[in-house]
């Protein structure tokens, strides 16, 4: 037997996804212009998480990693985006520009206590909201365990150990709030 979970990821931060396809710093948006988490992206920084856990979840949550002459299994979870739900999105439609912001940093020449020539750099984040997903067939014998997991989580994405991408995942009890 196996559960589906529902969680609600809360940004605390301004934070930034992308997708890595281009050199720009943009955030990564779906067709409509939002931000999301990819399901890709959460489930490698849950992966990280999990390890904590024991190899046993790991390998039959997550997959096993491939190996020299070995077919790696792959994961009995399936992860789906972390996405605004419908309401917010339609209530935002023509105002997603406002859903970002543009962050400015240099580096300092520590001889001078100035800023480096060049260095200025700027990224665009996504400001803090709450996005919703699912994590499908998690084993039922692991359930506890991919919860607790979800909620360790408290950062992700660029710099998140440098203030960006702060979080809180709550479990929720049913589909409330992803599809309304």
């Amino acid at each position: 037997m196996s559960n589906t979970i529902y969680y609600k990821i809360t940004f605390l931060d301004f934070w930034h996804l992308s997708s890595g396809a281009r050199l720009d710093s943009s955030v990564i948006k779906d067709s409509e212009g939002f931000p999301f988490v990819p399901a890709k992206t959460l489930k490698g920084v849950l992966r990280e998480v999990a390890e904590s856990f024991g190899n046993d979840f790991v390998n039959e949550c997550f997959g096993e990693v491939v190996q020299k002459d070995r077919v790696p299994k792959e994961g009995k979870c399936h992860f789906s985006n972390a996405t605004l739900n419908q309401a917010t999105k339609d209530a935002l439609k023509t105002l997603t520009h406002f859903l970002y912001a543009k962050l400015a940093s240099t580096a300092i020449d520590e001889n001078f206590g100035s800023a480096k020539e060049g260095s200025l750099r700027e990224i665009e984040v996504a400001k803090p909201l709450s996005l919703y997903g699912t994590i499908h067939n998690v084993p039922a014998n692991y359930a506890d365990t991919m919860t607790n997991t979800l909620k360790s989580l408290k950062s992700m994405g660029l710099n998140r150990n440098r203030g960006l991408g702060r979080l809180k995942i709550e479990i929720l009890e049913n589909t409330q709030n992803l599809n309304k």
